[in-house]
């Protein structure tokens, strides 16, 4: 049954509010920037070995797949979702001033568990937030989303060279900064109401196309593009602890991960030109592959002799591997999901690449520690494997009624 048409007051567009959205985009992925490729050298710096790394890096995201879905739910009963997000952003800057205590493995792995709760749901609820705009006003997502890897290039350049200049104990202090920096962004959001519009598709079709988010296609897609994600494991967990090991210094690593998002930047510019027409399948499908083609180039790039050029031209398969990845997911979720599901939807995606996410991190500790940089090519089934739901998928694709 379609859903009652919107109250007048949630049709008229927030002001400025493509310009709104990009600024919790940009002040949310500054954090995330400093913490993904920063985080490991801290704990690394404080006396952690690979093992117990990879526990604080993978323990929270076990967590959080239970968390976050819970609280996107949550979200999606609220009266408004921004002010869910505030209450999160706020929540999290408290609790990562925990870090600032002395650094023992309980203290660590605690506030990082405390910490996921909180911090974890930032993006899929502004994913939320910035796709009821896409609905009703025909906001462009990636013009929104992009300033989110834009922050996130920013902070990676930034970190390096700060590190560089006063050592990984600057992490903890980027990180509450950045938070801090979200909040205040957080208290400008446009408030949408509780979201009650329905998808542009029919009733007939939303019964054919979408009568549960646990119909085949959409478990099949989401749990492909977990799997696919969570062949990234490795890099985000050690890349940056390998790179500093063969004598690359704090700025390069910062620059090779900003690079890695500079791609990232370029397909959002370019995706709809480029892959308009191709389905949100082909797309997952190109972006299984590119993975698989990063995950077998990152161990011979040193033994090769292609030195630090080789690995920016590696990581120049951000663009693929996790741009379309990300565009797809969001892509497909906006053609088949209602709007008051969309945050349902986020959080099952989430839980997905969460619980595999958080699995394959588990398993890189030891990885790298018995295998150094040659666990990259374990990675490689596991990008198949997810390659393997998506075909799954697309056998199971939704058919539409015939228009006339």
């Amino acid at each position: 049954m379609s859903l009652p048409p919107l109250p007048p007051e949630q049709r008229v567009k927030p002001s400025h509010f493509e310009l709104r959205i990009s600024l919790i985009f940009a002040t949310l992925f500054v954090s995330q920037g400093t913490h993904l490729p920063y985080f490991p050298l801290w704990l690394q710096a404080k006396g952690f070995h690979a093992e117990q790394i990879a526990v604080i890096l993978a323990a929270p995201m076990f967590l959080r797949v239970v968390t976050t879905p819970m609280l996107t739910a949550l979200a999606d009963r609220a009266k408004d979702r921004a002010n869910v997000y505030i209450a999160l952003v706020a929540a999290s800057m408290v609790i990562s001033a925990g870090y600032f205590l002395p650094a023992t493995y309980a203290i660590v792995l605690a506030v990082s568990l405390l910490l996921t709760i909180a911090w974890t749901p930032h993006s899929p609820m502004a994913d939320s937030l910035a796709l009821s705009g896409v609905r009703r006003f025909g906001s462009n997502y990636t013009g929104m989303r992009k300033w989110g890897s834009i922050s996130y290039l920013c902070a990676n350049i930034a970190g390096g060279f700060i590190l560089a200049a006063t050592g990984p104990q600057a992490v903890p202090v980027i990180i509450f900064v950045a938070l801090g920096a979200a909040l205040v962004a957080a208290l400008v959001a446009p408030r949408m109401g509780r979201p009650r519009k329905a998808s542009p598709l029919s009733a007939t079709e939303i019964q054919h196309k979408a009568p549960s988010l646990f119909n085949a296609y959409f478990l099949y897609f989401t749990l492909g593009v977990g799997v696919i994600t969570a062949s990234h494991a490795f890099l985000y967990g050690f890349v940056s602890i390998y790179w500093k090991s063969i004598g690359i210094g704090d700025s390069i690593v910062g620059l090779l991960w900003a690079w890695g998002v500079v791609s990232e930047v370029c397909m959002f510019l370019f995706f709809n030109r480029i892959f308009s027409s191709v389905s949100v399948v082909k797309v997952m499908l190109i972006a299984g592959v590119g993975s698989i083609v990063r995950w077998i180039a990152f161990p011979l790039v040193w033994p090769l002799g292609l030195g630090v050029a080789g690995f920016f031209l590696v990581q120049s398969l951000h663009s693929v591997s996790v741009a379309m990845v990300l565009i797809g997911l969001q892509k497909m979720i906006g053609e088949t999901i209602s709007e008051e599901r969309t945050g349902a939807a986020q959080g099952i995606a989430y839980f997905f690449n969460g619980f595999f996410m958080a699995a394959v991190t588990l398993a890189s500790g030891p990885l790298y520690d018995r295998l150094g940089v040659d666990g990259f090519w374990a990675m490689i089934p596991i990008a198949i494997i997810g390659m393997g739901l998506i075909g799954l998928a697309a056998r199971s694709t939704p058919k539409l009624p015939v228009r006339g």
